[in-house]
């Protein structure tokens, strides 16, 4: 019985020891277990984090980039106008437009009237009377303000007339003579575009680099978003890169162009743009044409032959025949006026860059020299900075008091 109990007791020290063992063999399992567990989530924490930086990398990088296209929006939105604005522009507040354009023609006009009447002013205040002096003074501005010779003489003739008939003393009161009668030369003539009722056709000429081609892209854009269907003639096939630039503003603003390659016939251009806008239904067709006038003789046959498809062709169209001179020439502009006259019916005038010279008194002597209405004016590298010409707000843009 003893050996038996004996038995027992040594089976069951040795079961103990085998659940002991086992007990630890779990324990030890559960603990590897535990730090894999612990290892595989320190490694998933490490790539959380990895893959939490790397996205905060790319969203900093797409807001840099987005940074970068909205400055470069803004940037080219200051330089030009949009279409899609200029054709919601103004449609509830039309006083506001008016004045945001009368501004920009004071701003345009800025350094033609400090030259003019800041000159006029300093002088006029440096005098008690009215006397021969004082006008001779007056005289030297506007011909060294490019008014023009004859234009002064025709200006100054008639402030003395005026300052005679109504008694005037006092030299402050001579700047407002000197408006009203700017303003009268100005008025004469009819300064607006007749485009109405459509089909119209606007011909453009002008010499090279007086800011031809950029002109008629303007005048496109600004009838478009009248409503209006327009097309482009790049008859200017003389000029090599002429028909390129045209063809790049067709299609930023969106209208239909006609170009045959370089050297082609500028009359052959212009009768398939007339087809053209015919079959269309167009209303406004702007021609481009090309400007020489160092070879005078062929300058009048091309216009010569245009006028005559024109004629021929689209007899049912309004025609204004504009010439575009650039401002910053002074006299040059005139000059050009008198020989493109010679040349062809100019309708009217279109003088570009006036905010870029101190000599806008040009203005004047194109209209009284050349007797050509000036229509349109560019006072700035904006859509709206062509503006149609008011002789009224040009006048008070440049007398009117601050």
């Amino acid at each position: 019985m003893f050996k038996f109990w004996k038995k027992d007791k040594k089976e069951e020290e040795k079961l103990t020891k085998e659940v002991d063992q086992t007990i630890e063999k779990v324990e030890e399992k559960e603990d590897a277990d535990k730090v894999v567990e612990e290892f595989l989530e320190d490694i998933e924490s490490k790539e959380k984090a990895k893959e939490e930086n790397i996205l905060n990398e790319e969203i900093e990088e797409i807001k840099k980039e987005t940074s970068e296209i909205e400055r470069e929006a803004e940037e080219m939105f200051e330089k030009d106008l949009d279409l899609e604005e200029l054709e919601n522009r103004g449609n509830d507040k039309p006083q506001m437009e008016k004045k945001g354009l009368f501004s920009r023609l004071l701003e345009g006009l800025s350094k033609t009237k400090d030259n003019i009447t800041g000159r006029i002013d300093s002088i006029l205040n440096s005098y008690t009377k009215i006397d021969e002096d004082l006008l001779e003074e007056l005289e030297e501005i506007l011909i060294t303000a490019d008014v023009g010779v004859n234009t002064t003489m025709v200006i100054i003739d008639k402030l003395r007339e005026l300052i005679k008939e109504r008694g005037i003393k006092d030299p402050s009161e001579v700047r407002g003579l000197l408006k009203e009668i700017v303003e009268e030369i100005l008025s004469e003539g009819n300064s607006k575009l007749d485009i109405e009722p459509a089909p119209a056709v606007i011909v453009m000429v002008g010499v090279n680099g007086v800011g031809k081609t950029t002109t008629i892209g303007k005048l496109a854009l600004r009838y478009k978003a009248e409503g209006k269907k327009v097309m482009l003639a790049a008859a200017d096939t003389f000029r090599a890169a002429a028909s390129e630039q045209l063809d790049i503003w067709a299609k930023r603003v969106g209208v239909d162009i006609i170009k045959h390659g370089e050297g082609a016939d500028p009359g052959a251009v212009v009768f398939d743009a007339i087809k053209a806008s015919q079959a269309r239904g167009v209303d406004l067709l702007i021609c481009d044409t090309a400007g020489r006038l160092h070879n005078k003789a062929n300058l009048m046959n091309e216009l010569g032959k245009i006028f005559k498809i024109l004629d021929r062709e689209y007899p049912e169209a309004k025609r204004e025949v504009l010439l575009v001179v650039d401002a910053t020439t002074g006299q040059n502009a005139v000059s050009q006026a008198k020989t493109f006259k010679e040349v062809a019916n100019i309708t009217g005038i279109a003088l570009t860059k006036l905010d870029g010279t101190a000599k806008g008194g040009v203005v004047l002597a194109v209209k009284s020299e050349v007797d050509v209405p000036v229509k349109l004016i560019g006072v700035g590298e904006r859509a709206e900075d062509l503006q149609d010409f008011d002789p009224i707000a040009f006048t008070e843009a440049l007398f009117g008091e601050e």
